[in-house]
């Protein structure tokens, strides 16, 4: 039996998402919609997997490595926070997708391991859009360059671009940080650049995804409006 609480934020979320989709010429199946599953036990993420849902994000490599063995096989894990170099190892073979990859060390890494575990793996560039100093990722003037190098490691395979935006209690407020990175996006894909492919644009969370949606992202990692608020008891 689902949690009524989950399964009513659920069905709330994705109401806002058909509506966002619709308003950008889209579907509610266009978008991919990640749990957001940092610091929440695995008896409640469950529900999610109960009402259907399959991609799981975590932002810390032990979290991920914890309940990997505890949910279903089927679930894809998506490891969605900053990765150190040395972590890399105890989760190539569990992701489905790294999200985060903010620097070439860290692609190169990536790469490594992954070739020593017979697989590619997909992976999204992670864009500072709004150049904050307290957020990962590189500069919109470094992502031709560094898509340049990612495109020569034969075991990853860029899928698209990520962005954490700045918080703000008006979502209206950063619409032009994923305006500015879905034209990069953009751009990106018209050039046809082998081993890149520009399939994913992963913008949004609970506070401000329908307007990620609205200018042009396709996936979202959503975990408050989901599970509500958790306590962040680790640093």
């Amino acid at each position: 039996m689902i949690d009524a609480e989950i399964k009513n934020n659920l069905d709330n979320i994705f109401d806002k998402v058909r509506a966002a989709a619709e308003k950008s010429g889209r579907t509610a199946e266009d978008i991919k919609v990640i749990a957001v599953t940092k610091t929440v036990e695995v008896d409640r993420i469950k529900n999610v997997y109960e009402y259907g849902l399959r991609d799981m994000g975590e932002n810390r490599v032990q979290e991920l490595t914890d309940k990997y063995d505890k949910l279903p096989e089927d679930c894809k894990w998506h490891l969605i926070g900053h990765l150190q170099t040395n972590k890399v190892k105890y989760i190539i073979d569990k992701v489905a997708m790294i999200h985060s990859v903010d620097s070439v060390e860290l692609a190169k890494e990536i790469n490594l391991r992954a070739e020593k575990h017979g697989r590619i793996i997909d992976i999204l560039l992670q864009v500072n859009v709004s150049g904050e100093e307290t957020k990962f990722g590189i500069s919109p003037d470094e992502v031709y360059d560094f898509i340049g190098k990612i495109s020569q490691m034969k075991n990853l395979c860029l899928k698209g671009l990520m962005t954490i935006a700045p918080f703000t209690h008006d979502p209206q407020e950063i619409r032009p940080v994923f305006k500015n990175l879905y034209n990069i996006y953009i751009d990106i894909k018209h050039k046809r650049i082998d081993n890149v492919n520009m399939d994913y644009l992963s913008m949004g969370m609970s506070n401000d995804f329908e307007v990620a949606i609205e200018e042009g992202a396709n996936v979202v990692r959503i975990g408050t409006s989901i599970f509500g608020k958790r306590e962040y008891t680790q640093k």
